[in-house]
């Protein structure tokens, strides 16, 4: 690891001047400091965890909602604070715009910050520091993403591909073999993989799976006017599995306003068991994630890669809550 004196010798500054910027010191111009940090992370500087000092976490969230207990990431954020505060972590949360991320890169803001890691919710493919992470230095813990190759970085989320099978399962148990498939669309990483696990599990239970089954979007609205009356009525599909809960209710919704009945003419199944599911009409079929325990479970895995124990990936198991939306298959 590079030292303070190191840096200093390589801008050619005192050692007290890089220090100051590395602490964000009033005196000490934003142009300067954001040179020292980023030769900082370039030549590999960590600040040392230091005994009884204040120790910080950070909770890096994009495209998701937080702030309300029904909002998805809520929980997340919960579960995740829920261990590292008791631990004697400070834990804050970042909105991970994009300004943000075009304007330094991920290590230099977290060096900047005194952050000794972040757990990180809703980046899609596309956000810039994406592109950071498979090189970057800084611990960090991603739900529902995935870097290969970088003993810094971890994964966290329930066994998509468990749940999928689940879903399948269940319809085929009840007599489906027509099914279908809707998603939003694949620019993330876990978009991707529900879709094929949709495929290989399909296949598995020796169904027929094809392109012609399955339709995305990032719109719910279009994919409902576009690929749901396909299934309906083109491929004349019995049951729909849905990438998450929103489109499975909105799927369940445009379906009774073109006159099918839910379960009896279609079997609808979500995916994430949001609050709503419980009170939709009827309430769906979906598969749980336990959001609470997936953000226990980033925590587990951030603070084995703070103590060295280069974890991959954590996958909690899916489970299949069944609900008035699916049902026995009618050829009437």
């Amino acid at each position: 690891m590079a030292t303070i004196q190191e840096i200093a010798d390589r801008l050619g500054i005192s050692k007290g001047t890089v220090s100051k910027a590395l602490n964000g010191a009033s005196d000490i111009s934003e142009t300067l400091q954001k040179t020292v940090i980023e030769t900082a992370v370039e030549m590999g500087y960590h600040k040392l965890r230091r005994p009884g000092g204040l120790r910080k976490l950070c909770v890096l969230i994009a495209n998701m909602e937080y702030t309300e207990p029904h909002h998805f990431g809520h929980e997340l954020i919960l579960g995740f604070r829920q261990m590292a505060e008791p631990a004697g972590y400070t834990v804050e949360i970042v909105p991970a715009t994009d300004a943000l991320q075009v304007s330094i890169s991920y290590d230099a803001f977290m060096l900047q910050h005194d952050y000794l890691g972040a757990f990180i919710l809703g980046f899609s493919l596309s956000d810039p520091w994406m592109e950071h992470f498979p090189t970057s230095r800084t611990p960090a813990v991603l739900y529902d993403n995935y870097i290969s190759s970088n003993p810094c970085m971890a994964s966290v989320g329930i066994d998509n591909r468990e749940g999928m099978e689940l879903a399948v399962s269940h319809l085929k148990r009840l007599g489906h073999t027509r099914i279908g498939y809707l998603s939003h669309a694949l620019d993330s990483h876990i978009m991707q993989v529900r879709r094929e696990a949709f495929f290989q599990s399909m296949r598995r239970q020796g169904l027929f799976a094809d392109e012609s089954l399955t339709g995305s979007s990032h719109y719910i609205a279009h994919c409902m006017e576009k690929y749901l009356p396909r299934l309906l009525y083109e491929q004349q599909v019995t049951a729909i599995i849905c990438s998450h809960d929103q489109i499975a209710n909105a799927a369940m919704i445009q379906c009774q306003q073109m006159d099918f009945r839910i379960p009896e003419d279609v079997s609808i199944v979500g995916f994430d068991d949001l609050p709503i599911c419980a009170y939709t009409s009827p309430p769906l079929t979906t598969i749980r994630q336990n959001r609470l325990l997936l953000g226990k479970s980033g925590y587990y895995a951030l603070e084995s890669l703070l103590n060295g124990i280069p974890i991959g990936t954590l996958l909690l198991h899916a489970e299949l809550v069944v609900r008035n939306s699916t049902n026995q298959v009618s050829y009437e």
